[in-house]
């Protein structure tokens, strides 16, 4: 049935947050015209010009002058920007980005010269993948619109997918005659992706590290209010900042107001770098390290979130066996010997071991420094599942000055498995 024909009619307002009223003025300077460039080098003429122009130009503030002659003068430096201080309503769609609330003021209009009864309406939004219903009077019709009236509602969506969405509104009524009619009317708009995310996962030494640079595809600045990392199970996480050397009472301040960060329109970007470390000793499965989470206002204050798909680092292969460094002397004399504290822990549901543990005597930097003193080679007893043992590794420095201890391995002589070897350590020796 054609659209002519019906009754009723559906008017759709989007609500969003008003925009500034902006009118490009031409605006002139008076003394432009009167007077040249080159009078403010003549000091007298220059104090003269005042009193000229109040007596040719009619004060812009008399509300007496009704020709509005003077509406094209720059009476002050603000009205160049043309802000005349009102706000302006939606007259569009406009932009709606993925992560808002699409909210919407709906008006079903009788144009008719009879009233409309048992109006039943429904409002759903249609994508790609789903139908979602925001509105329906099934079970508490409308009872009547009358003649020249109109019924009003709101409905609001969370955005969450991309590409094109239908916003469409029915409704089931019975007209002047008696007569069932259904009115179907449908507005479309695109949901565009308001910003990315790039993510760099990096691994130094035994630590990671989770850079994020989310770039704005918007039109408006965007103040980020929260970009959050939520950490998977066996992970924590820290945000590093570089105002991390503020006073106390600075920091304290900040954090009960804290200043959302800027990202300029049109491709502006801002880095957030994390810290990621294991927080238990069980073993971890997979690669995923978390998600980030992302919330932002527009300049007017409309609001919008985000969340990341699972972020993926390198897949983290647990160590059967992990050697760390528990104590290191703080004095360290030539040609005397000293021990390094060590402790060797079995991260496995199995036990493993016996163990033999030895310093390679191969430097790639030529000659050692630093060498076992006494037996080449250290037995260490099995270790139970998840057990450790604290041992004493005796060294013996033979040159002056920063020198570096490496190759400190540990050999599983059961199944004859070489571990990785404990990261390098400096120590400094000096004399008696």
């Amino acid at each position: 049935m054609s659209t002519a024909t019906h009754s009723l009619a559906f008017r759709v307002m989007r609500l969003c947050r008003p925009s500034l009223h902006v009118d490009t003025p031409l605006r002139i300077d008076p003394a432009d015209l009167l007077v040249g460039e080159d009078i403010f080098d003549d000091p007298a003429a220059a104090s003269q010009l005042p009193p000229l122009l109040d007596s040719l130009v009619p004060n812009s503030k008399d509300s007496a002058d009704l020709s509005y002659g003077n509406r094209f003068l720059l009476s002050h430096p603000f009205d160049s920007f043309g802000h005349s201080g009102l706000l302006v309503l939606p007259q569009a769609f406009g932009a709606i980005y993925l992560g808002e609330t699409f909210c919407s003021y709906i008006s079903i209009n009788n144009s008719s010269s009879s009233e409309a009864r048992d109006v039943i309406i429904k409002a759903e939004i249609q994508t790609e993948r789903q139908r979602i219903l925001l509105l329906d009077t099934s079970k508490t019709p409308v009872e009547s619109i009358r003649a020249s009236g109109r019924y009003d509602f709101i409905v609001e969506h969370d955005v969450k997918e991309l590409g094109p969405h239908t916003l469409v509104c029915t409704a089931l009524y019975s007209d002047g005659d008696g007569e069932r009619k259904y009115l179907p009317q449908y507005f479309k708009f695109i949901v565009a992706n308001p910003l990315s995310v790039r993510t760099k996962v990096r691994i130094v030494k035994e630590n990671t590290y989770l850079e994020a640079c989310i770039e704005n595809h918007t039109k408006a600045n965007l103040y980020m209010d929260q970009v959050e990392f939520e950490p998977a199970q066996h992970w924590t996480a820290k945000v590093l900042k570089a105002e991390e050397e503020l006073t106390g009472n600075d920091t304290a301040s900040r954090t009960v107001l804290k200043p959302p960060v800027l990202i300029r329109s049109g491709g502006g970007i801002h880095n957030y770098l994390y810290h990621l470390k294991v927080a238990s000793q069980d073993p971890i499965s997979g690669n995923v390290l978390g998600k980030l989470q992302i919330t932002w206002r527009t300049n007017l204050g409309e609001p919008g979130r985000l969340q990341t798909q699972q972020i993926l680092g390198n897949p983290v292969t647990p160590k059967e066996i992990e050697l760390r460094i528990l104590e290191i002397p703080s004095v360290i004399n030539l040609d005397r010997p000293f021990s390094v504290h060590l402790n060797l822990a079995n991260q496995t549901e199995r036990a493993l071991g016996p163990f033999e543990v030895w310093l390679s005597q191969s430097s790639p930097l030529g000659e050692k420094a630093v060498m076992i003193n006494g037996l080449q080679k250290m037995d260490l007893p099995k270790l139970e599942a998840y057990a450790t043992t604290d041992f004493h590794l005796n060294l013996i420095a033979t040159k002056l000055g920063v020198q570096r201890i490496t190759g400190i391995t540990v050999l599983n002589k059961a199944d004859k498995t070489a571990y990785d070897p404990l990261p390098d350590f400096e120590i400094f020796v000096d004399v008696d």
